[in-house]
């Protein structure tokens, strides 16, 4: 049964920043949410080993601390821990930043102008499995896959089958709904869309719903 994160204090949170004030500002923000903040790091290079020993459902990571070894954590929590999703917070918003950040794996992207209740709703999101980005954000990286799904594959792999309505369900992950969304278009519960996706994760051997989007895209799932 897939597990659900409404009730804030089911969602563990890692809070990477290396400014004092926005660090503990955010861990404090989460907290009296009901958010379980079970560790904030100053440096992201460390934050990778801290993810895997407190396994946080969410890791909510500023990218400005040093590019490069911000970005591999993301990958790497992304590659190893399935069952975590990154939700990057940044000052910046440019299209680089975004895309390397969505490519090495997070599953959102919000700019540090959000309000804090923004910020709250983009933790539960994340949580939840949904892709959760600064407006005008999600276009730019469904831009991107469009255009990435336009390239030859490198090879012809073997593509698992999905059922008629795994099939419908993703290509409805694919506009950006949630599982809410979803449900209410499909008449269906959202425990079972939820069942659907996380089916289709397991099939297809990916790790998000951002992941879910390329596929669709590469497969002509969407219009």
């Amino acid at each position: 049964m897939t597990a659900t994160y409404d009730d804030p204090s089911s969602v563990t949170v890692v809070v990477v920043d290396d400014h004092p004030i926005w660090r503990e500002g955010v861990a404090r923000d989460l907290a009296a949410q009901g958010f379980v903040v079970v560790a904030t790091v100053a440096d992201s290079s460390f934050t990778a080993r801290i993810a895997a020993a407190t396994q946080p459902r969410v890791v909510v990571i500023d990218l400005d601390l040093d590019e490069l070894s911000a970005v591999e954590a993301v990958r790497t929590i992304a590659s190893t821990m399935p069952d975590t999703r990154v939700l990057v917070l940044s000052e910046r918003a440019e299209h680089r930043d975004v895309l390397d950040a969505v490519k090495a794996g997070a599953a959102g992207y919000l700019v540090k102008s959000a309000s804090a209740a923004e910020l709250v709703d983009a933790v539960r999101r994340t949580a939840n499995g949904d892709a959760v980005f600064t407006a005008g954000l999600a276009d730019l990286v469904l831009g991107e896959f469009q255009r990435l799904a336009a390239e030859p594959e490198p090879e012809a792999a073997s593509v698992p089958r999905l059922t008629g309505r795994e099939t419908e369900v993703l290509k409805l992950v694919a506009t950006g709904l949630t599982a809410r969304q979803i449900a209410k278009a499909l008449t269906l519960s959202p425990r079972t869309v939820e069942n659907h996706i996380q089916s289709t994760l397991r099939k297809l051997h990916l790790h998000n719903r951002i992941e879910l989007v390329r596929y669709a895209i590469s497969q002509g799932l969407t219009e």
